[in-house]
């Protein structure tokens, strides 16, 4: 079989999606759009570069997707739609894909905004086809990880989830570089971690519950606090089933420290009155300053996942720690963010292409064959390791 693609934003998520599509998702072709021509026409050139041998065929487009009516020319004759645009567009380009009978998967990262798009699970289903949020590195394979391990055990107390994309060393003021959109980092440090505790459903402020752990070289000591987002649905899903579900960010030490400083500061707030009366907008100013003091382009980047299952088979306990490193491909250009995230996605599309996800709009955790996706994902140089204790 072969499929057609629509990637919609072709930046650097978006050419990984497409180059991993082509390469592992039976693309017969792969359409990357965007709001600006060339950004599109750069994407595609640099595939044909990447890929001068495959069948797939490229196509570059322009689109809108604040303008999700618009779209329909766009998606139609597509299996499969990936939004790797910011989180915000994903409930309408989820409207318009099942509009016009496409199944639709995205990068996510805010789970109110997954809880619409879930809204739609009648709508889609009644189209035939298939709706899955949050598909990329956390939220998204850490969570495939959580379920992958509640499933091969007969009981669960607790899973935890760590994961973090790093400089390969410690670089500039915050230990860091990065790696990708300005605002996706702020709203993970913003608003709470959604987690289980005691078994309930609890909300944890962000940049809290510091913890130190220790990685394979040449990674090391970090510290994890919470971030939000991370654990996307899963609360909602294996309520009453688990003791503890929780999600933290990985970072070298000391970085934690100085974000909540700033934060403090009010450096993230889009607007702040002073006391003379004067408002001032440190939230632009802190974006320009990030994407130019924290771009460290010699320094590659890796990441790092550790998802810990804890719980019994067969009356005794056992414990079942996942773990990813990943690092930047020197002969393709993608960053190990790219890499993990995109990479990812492209399985679930894949996997909704073929229809081995069914119709409706469901929780990335409920919505794939666990087994399939596990088997497939070295495939697409994607390589967790799994020790059980």
């Amino acid at each position: 079989m072969s499929y057609n693609y629509v990637v919609l934003g072709a930046g650097r998520q978006g050419v990984a999606l497409a180059y991993d599509l082509a390469r592992h998702g039976e693309a017969a072709r792969v359409t990357l759009a965007d709001l600006y021509t060339d950004v599109a026409r750069r994407a595609v050139e640099r595939l044909h570069a990447l890929l001068p041998t495959s069948s797939c065929r490229f196509g570059a487009a322009v689109c809108d997707v604040a303008r999700p009516d618009t779209l329909r020319p766009l998606l139609a004759g597509a299996q499969v739609v990936v939004s790797a645009v910011p989180y915000r567009y994903n409930v309408g380009l989820t409207d318009a894909a099942v509009a016009v009978g496409c199944s639709f998967c995205d990068l996510g990262g805010n789970t109110d905004v997954v809880r619409q798009q879930l809204g739609r699970h009648e709508r889609a289903a009644a189209a035939g086809v298939s709706v899955v949020p949050d598909c990329g590195l956390a939220p998204g394979l850490g969570n495939i990880l959580a379920a992958h391990g509640i499933a091969a055990l007969d009981t669960v107390e607790e899973v935890h989830v760590r994961c973090g994309g790093l400089p390969e060393r410690p670089v500039g003021p915050l230990g860091y570089k990065l790696v990708f959109n300005f605002d996706g980092l702020i709203n993970e440090y913003s608003g709470v971690g959604e987690f289980l505790r005691d078994g309930r459903r609890v909300q944890v402020p962000a940049l809290t519950e510091l913890e130190e752990l220790e990685f394979p070289p040449p990674v090391g000591r970090c510290e994890a606090a919470v971030t939000s987002g991370g654990t996307s649905t899963c609360p909602d899903t294996f309520a009453g089933r688990l003791r503890t579900y929780d999600y933290k960010t990985v970072r070298y030490p000391g970085h934690f420290a100085v974000m909540r400083a700033l934060f403090g500061l009010g450096c993230f707030e889009e607007r702040v009155r002073l006391a003379d009366g004067r408002v001032v907008e440190p939230r632009p100013l802190l974006r320009t300053l990030f994407e130019h003091a924290l771009a460290f382009p010699e320094v590659r980047d890796l990441v790092v996942l550790r998802c810990t299952v804890q719980g019994q088979r067969g009356g005794r306990p056992v414990t079942r720690v996942y773990d990813l490193l990943d690092r930047h491909d020197e002969a393709t250009g993608f960053s190990a963010m790219e890499r993990t995230t995109a990479f990812a996605a492209a399985l679930v599309a894949h996997l909704q292409a073929r229809r081995l996800v069914a119709p409706g709009a469901r929780p990335l955790e409920l919505a794939l064959p666990l087994d399939v996706y596990m088997a497939e994902l070295p495939q697409h140089d994607v390589r967790v390791t799994l020790r059980e204790s």
